[in-house]
């Protein structure tokens, strides 16, 4: 809910007498302390004036001493020093001293004082109260002559429109906030209009369009930073929220820690209190339901004090929703306190959160076994007009696990299914990458129970459909281009700048900290700016187990779709024309393995080390693989035969499959899903009329600096393919190797490489005038077919859930490359020679890329290199 930007006040109007000329002077000075962040300053300011012109806070009778040409001045003083105790958490003694100015207050400026109390109303949630107020004020400024189309309506119609925005009456709040702007801009008040471009932007966020709103949020902050940068905190409340929407968290939970702070320098206690609930709302989203009870209850208790009853309530909603989360519960109390805490909410006309509340209530009643109250709790969880994602989302999980409860698994899958497509919906909506993969999480607990019930039914069909609903969905998304933008392109190439100069002071021994943060400062610009991008609106389909089936035959392979449910591993199994469901190992001890296995190649990969410690690590392998092969592969012995398709899961992505004894030799290609295999596959394809082979078109070969291997690498690889282009040493620029990039059949980058687990846009190689980023990879055009990136690590993947994929190698298969290879761990430079070269000369003998780095790989016993995508 987006905070009031500043009372509704103006200067008083010029009056005789010295005491009233000085409190018109203190007047002003708190208009401005209040204007700038500082209400306890802004509070003194006015206390003062009010004290030259005899008035007494103490006296029963205040005002009374106050000489009768005074008192205007007096009730306007009042009016403000209201705004400001309200700032401080003190509203109801805000509201008392609007009572005390009321008599006092002149005709002119009644509307000032109707729109204070309503903004004050505002703050304690008695939004019917709140509304009369205001729709009583509009009026009378529009005709007083001294505010007519002036600063003061233009506020006043802004804290309306956030009347409205709060009860969900967004196309009102839009109407308000629109004309507020025409006001402000056309009298030059670039605060207010800035502040008004923040509440449309909420307006876009509560109707769904996360890019429109964040754009808005975006021009906001810019107005906001030049003219009034004390209320950026405030964007930033709103730009977390935002962010939860589309399930970027970890992002929101850092937005609100940094205005938390900032809230706290200023004494603004009630945007503190709004940015609390909003953190734990947000650590809720994160699974972290400790942090979440912790932020609520400091919500909770500033919401009492300040009198705020409707935002404590939410408040202990949120407690409550943590707890249900919580490892060990009592539900049978979290279903009275929610259905209690409905009522409330719905009378302080909070419908969204109202049904919140009665579902959090029938998912309790039905975890309690109780079906007939859950089934009326959901019912009742239907306040009208549009719901919100979360709640639309929750209502189908709530009534997924009744339908589960009654025995009705159809209907429960039915649910969940529907849930999941609303899911795509939104996906729909997003062009950025790093937003559609975000949005796995919205989705999360619905994949989940789909996946438990698939699991409890025993079909592999249906296992093999969940899976295929319900992971990597952002493999279905049509790539979006981002479109041209100068100040994008300056951002990039003084990033790349910055890449080159920390680069060769790392070379040199040294370090440039100043650069080192100015990189991450624009590489958050740019990230952040990717999010604006709107996407297509719509999803393509997953395939289905026959289109998949009949691909996997006509190429003799067979597909093991890899699993995790309660820690045990599951595999899907297409083979033949047939598809089974296989129980393997436990899941932890192999992601475990997984991650001692990678470690371990990091550390032995082109070092000189003690023989002992060596031999140590080289056992240590030698026994991460045994588990791997225990927990994995050995129950699938009788059904693996030629060629796999491995789709796997979490930690798992980063397993160098052929390093494994029964895969050796084999050809294995990983991807995502099933789905994203055979758009892979279909993309390998040469079109109709086209030659086949990597030799139909001159391949891209390029040689990175600072990497003793990479010459001879690119240069013997050239042999292999006359006529290629290679680009060594100074020629090896960013330019000119995404041009080369561009539409080419072929590939081969030896470069260092950097994944940046933080922020995948900017996961790197390094070419000789800077990194070429995975944000470049986004800019082509046409996407190369086969890309191999034979140095560093970046084959290795961040795993969002819904195993949405990011990283280097997955952002060149998002944009449509059909293969990629890289490793998922250091390599040494002398075994990357001779596996790549190997690599190609059985590529242009015709093998496929699986096959080729099978028998690459063979002559390297710790060969890191994975096949992605299409083999």
């Amino acid at each position: 809910m987006p905070t009031p930007p500043t009372a509704p006040t103006a200067p008083i109007a010029p009056t005789a007498g010295r005491a009233a000329r000085r409190a018109r002077a203190l007047h002003q000075r708190g208009l401005q302390a209040g204007a700038a962040g500082r209400p306890a300053a802004a509070a003194g300011h006015l206390r003062a004036g009010l004290l030259m012109l005899g008035w007494a806070d103490d006296d029963e009778n205040q005002g009374n001493d106050v000489r009768d040409p005074d008192r205007p001045v007096a009730a306007r003083l009042l009016i403000s020093l209201a705004h400001q105790e309200a700032e401080q958490g003190r509203t109801d003694y805000g509201l008392r001293l609007l009572d005390v100015a009321e008599p006092m207050t002149a005709a002119d400026d009644r509307g000032i004082l109707l729109s204070q109390r309503a903004l004050l109303l505002m703050r304690t949630w008695r939004a019917s109260e709140a509304l009369r107020f205001f729709d009583e004020a509009v009026p009378l400024l529009e005709l007083s002559q001294g505010y007519a189309d002036t600063v003061v309506l233009a506020r006043v119609l802004l804290n309306r429109g956030v009347l409205h925005l709060n009860v969900g009456a967004v196309r009102r709040a839009y109407a308000d906030f629109a004309r507020c702007q025409r006001i402000a801009t056309g009298g030059r008040h670039d605060s207010l209009a800035a502040k008004a471009a923040h509440n449309l932007g909420c307006c876009d966020m509560l109707a769904g369009d996360i890019p429109a709103a964040l754009k808005l949020f975006s021009d906001a902050e810019e107005g906001l930073r030049l003219t009034a940068p004390q209320w950026l905190p405030v964007l930033a409340t709103d730009k977390a929220r935002a962010l939860l929407a589309v399930g970027l968290t970890a992002e929101a939970i850092t937005e609100l820690g940094s205005a938390i702070a900032a809230f706290r320098r200023q004494r603004l206690d009630h945007e503190l209190g709004q940015a609390e609930l909003a953190l734990a709302q947000a650590a809720l989203a994160a699974r972290k339901p400790v942090l979440a009870r912790r932020w609520a209850a400091a919500a909770h208790q500033r919401f009492r004090r300040q009198g705020n009853d409707a935002c404590a309530y939410v408040a202990e909603l949120t407690r409550l929703r943590s707890q249900f989360r919580a490892p060990r519960r009592r539900v049978g109390p979290i279903a009275d306190e929610a259905a209690l805490l409905a009522g409330k909410l719905r009378g302080c006309g909070l419908g969204n959160d109202a049904d919140l509340a009665e579902l959090l209530a029938a998912r309790a009643l039905i975890a309690r076994g109780r079906p007939a109250e859950a089934r009326q709790r959901i019912a009742s969880a239907a306040s009208g007009g549009a719901p919100s994602l979360e709640v639309s989302l929750l209502r189908r999980l709530a009534r997924a696990e009744l339908a589960e409860l009654e025995g009705r698994p159809g209907t429960m899958l039915a649910e969940l299914r529907a849930g999941l497509a609303t899911v795509q919906v939104r996906r729909g909506r997003l062009g950025s990458i790093d937003l559609q993969t975000a949005a796995g999480l919205l989705g999360a607990d619905l994949a989940a129970a789909g996946l438990r019930q698939a699991l409890a039914r025993g079909s592999a069909p249906l296992v093999f459909a969940w899976l295929e609903r319900s992971r990597a969905q952002a493999f279905l998304a049509r790539p979006v281009r981002p479109p041209a933008d100068p100040r994008a392109a300056e951002i990039i190439a003084e990033l790349r700048q910055l890449g080159y100069l920390i680069r060769n002071a790392e070379l040199n021994g040294t370090r440039d900290p100043a650069a080192i943060a100015r990189r991450a400062r624009l590489q958050r610009e740019v990230r952040e700016h990717s999010w604006l991008t709107a996407g297509p609106g719509d999803m393509t389909s997953g395939a289905t187990l026959a289109e998949v089936s009949a691909a996997l035959q006509a190429t003799d392979q067979v597909l093991v779709s890899i699993l995790a449910a309660d820690n045990v591993l599951h595999a899907v199994v297409l083979a033949g024309g047939r598809v089974r469901l296989v129980r393997l190992g436990d899941f932890a001890a192999a992601a475990e393995a997984t991650l001692r296995l990678t470690a371990d190649l990091d550390a032995v990969a082109g070092r000189r080390l003690p023989p002992r410690l060596e031999a140590v690590i080289r056992e240590s392998i030698a026994h991460q693989i045994d588990v791997l092969t225990a927990e994995i592969i050995a129950p699938l012995r009788t059904l693996l035969d030629g060629a796999l398709v491995i789709v796997p899961t979490g930690a798992l992505t980063s397993i160098p499959w052929n390093m494994l004894p029964d895969l050796r030799g084999r050809p294995v290609t990983v991807c995502p899903s099933a789905s994203a295999w055979l758009t892979a596959y279909r993309r390998s394809q040469p079109a109709p009329g086209l030659p086949a082979g990597p030799t139909a078109a001159p391949p891209l070969l390029v040689a990175g600096p600072d990497l003793d291997h990479a010459a001879p690498e690119v240069i013997a690889i050239a042999s292999i393919y006359p006529g290629s282009r290679v680009l060594l040493a100074e020629s090896a620029t960013v330019g000119d190797t995404l041009r080369g990039l561009d539409g080419t059949p072929l590939a081969h980058l030896a470069a260092h490489g950097h994944d940046d687990r933080e922020n995948f846009l900017f996961s790197r190689i390094d070419l000789a005038d800077g990194p070429l980023m995975a944000y470049d990879i986004q800019q082509l055009v046409t996407a190369p077919r086969q890309v191999i990136l034979s140095a560093c690590d970046v084959g290795r993947s961040v795993a969002r859930p819904g195993e949405e994929l990011l990283g280097f190698t997955a952002a060149l298969l998002y944009v449509g490359a059909a293969t990629v290879v890289s490793s998922v761990a250091r390599v040494a430079d002398d075994a990357a020679v001779g596996i790549m070269t190997a690599y190609h000369r059985r590529l242009a003998d015709g093998a496929g890329p699986a096959l080729a780095l099978a028998e690459a790989g063979a002559i390297e016993p710790l060969s890191p290199f994975v096949c992605f995508g299409s083999g």
